[in-house]
């Protein structure tokens, strides 16, 4: 065993890690709900970067029902923000898994 191989290639693995999770970052994705109604903009590192909501969707009468097209919309762009994430650190871990990284 190489222990100086050893290091470098930890090294690299981290640093190519560190540029994997800032590109994740930026990256995003988009679900929506309703048919289109509720449309939301998740990044990859699971923030909601915006909700739009068709005018038509907002019945006084039935908020309940906004309000669950909001939280598929949310819940969606989640699940495919976290798959995105996993898809791209895979890439670079080889399939180890996030290493310890939160979220991962």
């Amino acid at each position: 065993m190489d222990m100086n191989k050893m290091l470098k290639q930890a090294r690299k693995m981290q640093a190519d890690l560190a540029k994997a999770q800032e590109e994740v970052n930026q990256m995003t994705t988009e679900a929506s709900a309703g048919g289109g109604v509720v449309k939301v903009v998740a990044c990859g590192d699971l923030s909601i970067q915006s909700i739009s909501i068709d005018p038509a969707a907002v019945d006084p009468e039935d908020v309940e029902m906004l309000e669950d097209l909001v939280t598929a919309a949310v819940n969606e762009a989640l699940r495919s923000a976290q798959e995105l994430a996993n898809s791209r650190i895979n890439a670079v871990t080889g399939g180890m898994g996030g290493m310890g990284l939160p979220g991962f």
